[in-house]
């Protein structure tokens, strides 16, 4: 069946792209993998990333080679530059966190040699990726609704710090002590999905009314004031158990002994949940304004449809 139409519907360049994004994101996942050293709960969510993207980046391989985007209900081109918008930022993402939270840690030799190489190939990915979305926005094709405005800006935003916020929760010792905690990080964790989830329907249909079961409006109107909400309890209860000596947390970072000056182990534990703290604020600040957009949006709409009549 795909051998009928294999390179046929699939140009040169589209098909030697693709290989190199399946090639080079193998590189940095097989090197952590292959390293002992390299192990825990940080470097577990790096490499989970990196195998989502391959996996990702195969299926769509395999679509283009076979030739089947227009046996799919959605727009094609709508949904490589949602994946490759968001894998681009994921990766660049996860390049930075992992880089970050261990190279500069590990002694000069193979082990540093190889996570220096694995963080290189990442970031090398997370451009090809930004070249894809490039070229997908600039060549033919039906990408309308990821004009740039500045509600679709906010959005963006918004998934990119979630993104950043659940990449540094990836060590568990920041939230497993408290569930409180746990709730903070489901309540990332299901903003970005809600994010991600939104990103994808808008681009790979953008006359999605008619196949929801809700109108769209509705739907991002619900997902963005849930979001708010969200993001308000995580604001209150985030900093009030991470820094409040009375619920176990740690009001000054000199009490925290990663952050001593002799401890060359690990990452500053305290750092980490100030970061979360102060992005947490930014991403609810983003919702803040994008619920304003939307209210304004549908005032200026009813009062659009009264004159009307």
């Amino acid at each position: 069946m795909c051998a009928s139409s294999r390179l046929g519907s699939m140009p040169i360049v589209s098909f030697f792209f693709r290989l190199l994004q399946l090639l080079f994101i193998c590189v940095p996942f097989s090197l952590v993998a292959s390293e002992d050293v390299l192990k825990g709960d940080i470097i577990n969510w790096c490499m989970s990333i990196w195998c989502f993207c391959f996996t990702v980046s195969l299926f769509i391989f395999l679509v283009e080679f076979c030739g089947l985007q227009s046996r799919l209900p959605f727009s094609w081109d709508g949904f490589l530059y949602a994946y490759a918008f968001n894998f681009a930022i994921v990766c660049l993402t996860t390049s930075i966190i992992f880089g970050t939270a261990h190279i500069q840690f590990l002694s000069p030799g193979p082990t540093r040699d190889r996570a220096t190489t694995a963080t290189a190939f990442s970031c090398i990915v997370a451009v090809l990726y930004a070249i894809e979305v490039a070229w997908v926005y600039v060549r033919p094709g039906d990408i309308s609704c990821f004009v740039p405005t500045l509600p679709g800006m906010l959005r963006r935003l918004e998934n990119i710090v979630a993104c950043l916020i659940l990449t540094i929760n990836s060590s568990r010792s920041l939230y497993q002590h408290q569930p409180a905690l746990e709730w903070c990080v489901a309540v990332y964790a299901i903003c970005f999905i809600l994010g991600a989830v939104n990103f994808l329907v808008n681009g790979s249909d953008c006359d999605n009314d008619k196949k929801l079961p809700i109108p769209y409006p509705r739907f991002l109107q619900g997902q963005t004031v849930l979001s708010l909400l969200l993001y308000a309890s995580a604001l209150v209860l985030w900093p009030l158990y991470q820094f409040s000596e009375k619920l176990g947390g740690q009001p000054q970072r000199s009490s925290d002994d990663s952050c001593s000056d002799h401890h060359t182990s690990f990452i500053c534990i305290w750092d980490l949940r100030l970061t979360v703290t102060i992005l947490t604020a930014i991403n609810l600040l983003l919702y803040v304004a994008d619920t304003a957009y939307l209210a304004r949006e549908a005032l200026v709409g009813t009062q659009a449809w009264q004159k009307g009549l």
